[in-house]
């Protein structure tokens, strides 16, 4: 039987890679996210290979989440598969010099997006005693770095979710896992520094970053195992991070 997954942030980085790796493995997908023009041209492309419906909203929307969610035609409305993608990081300032509006727009996405997404999608996956929710976190949430603070306290606050999710649901049958990505070569550094690409590019400087589509194989590897496994808890790193801030730039040297 055809899955469904539905994405969160598919319209660039992990999101995007992920739905293409699972439209081709014969998922039907529900791409979201806020850039309409981003998910119609995603559609159109994976089109070729399954289903797809678009979801357009932002998570830290409450309110157009759940409507969105709601709004599936049946069907979609039927969702095996939760990626919580969506996630951003903004500034790299120590804490006393941190913007309010980054910390909002973090704590917004990052925790309560997540935490939206899922409340709009676990009853139905109680409701059949089956489901699987991957979090995406980060080695932020299991490390902290300098000017990393309220980032990190957002994805730690993904890891301790994560393993609580896996104990509230456990009576249904729902699996639930985590995968932490080091350094990935995506937006993600560009948001962090407001659009300076100049600035973003140095974050990968002398290494080989991992890829959206290292993390993408990764998740598919993970939904795809027998329904008796779970696995749970997951970090991946480039070979050249030793940590957050042990980075070898010299193997490309």
């Amino acid at each position: 039987m055809t899955k469904i997954a539905l994405v969160t942030g598919a319209t660039s980085g992990i999101g995007r890679a992920t739905a293409r790796i699972l439209a081709k493995n014969n998922y039907k997908i529900i791409i979201c996210g806020r850039r309409e023009e981003r998910l119609t041209s995603l559609k159109k492309e994976l089109s070729e290979f399954t289903e797809i419906h678009t979801l357009c909203f932002d998570v830290r929307d409450k309110k157009a989440v759940f409507e969105s969610i709601h709004s599936l035609p049946e069907p979609f409305s039927k969702i095996d598969v939760l990626i919580n993608n969506a996630g951003n990081a903004h500034g790299l300032d120590p804490i006393q010099n941190g913007n309010l509006d980054d910390w909002d727009a973090m704590i917004d996405i990052n925790v309560k997006g997540l935490l939206y997404v899922s409340k709009a999608i676990i009853p139905q996956m109680i409701e059949r005693k089956s489901g699987h929710i991957i979090n995406i976190g980060s080695t932020a949430g299991k490390e902290v770095y300098p000017n990393g603070n309220v980032y990190c306290a957002t994805k730690h606050a993904v890891d301790a979710l994560n393993k609580s999710m896996k104990m509230d649901l456990n009576p249904y049958g729902i699996r639930v896992s985590a995968i932490h990505p080091g350094m990935v070569e995506t937006e993600f550094s560009e948001v962090r520094f407001k659009g300076n690409k100049d600035k973003a590019a140095t974050v990968y400087k002398g290494l080989t970053p991992l890829q959206a589509e290292d993390i993408a194989d990764i998740i598919h590897f993970v939904v795809s195992r027998p329904p008796h496994v779970n696995i749970f808890d997951l970090i991946v790193m480039a070979t050249a991070q030793g940590s957050a801030t042990i980075v070898n730039r010299s193997l490309n040297a």
